[in-house]
């Protein structure tokens, strides 16, 4: 049986997070691309389930998360797709106090990028 941390998260696959972060969020800010084009392929979000999966979409990114729930947060990493091309990287997101979803979605070998985002 597994573990589980004083988060709520489990130590094996198939476990649960009890965290405020888990639902869909809808992405309202990111650096890097302005308002106009993160809803390029469909309305920019980033989900997180409490069996530690998720996705992401903005612009022409998409992305399926593997994700660690932590006391502070969630840390992750990803797969998805830069228009065409293979992309992969890591991240983190956090509540802040005005009950909204921050958060930077690294690209590996590339950009840094900061969002914001409130429950959708």
């Amino acid at each position: 049986m597994a573990k589980k941390s004083k988060s709520g998260a489990s130590d094996a696959d198939g476990g649960t997070a009890n965290s405020p972060l888990v639902g869909k969020w809808r992405i309202i800010e990111i650096d890097l691309w302005d308002s106009d084009s993160l809803d390029l392929i469909e309305p920019a979000y980033i989900s997180i389930t409490r069996r530690g999966l998720g996705k992401f979409v903005f612009g022409m990114v998409t992305g399926g998360l593997d994700c660690r729930h932590t006391p502070g947060g969630v840390e992750f990493t990803w797969q998805g797709h830069y228009e065409n091309d293979a992309v992969c990287g890591s991240g983190w997101a956090e509540l802040g106090e005005d009950g909204t979803l921050t958060g930077e979605i690294r690209f590996h070998l590339g950009e840094e990028v900061r969002f914001k985002a409130r429950r959708w």
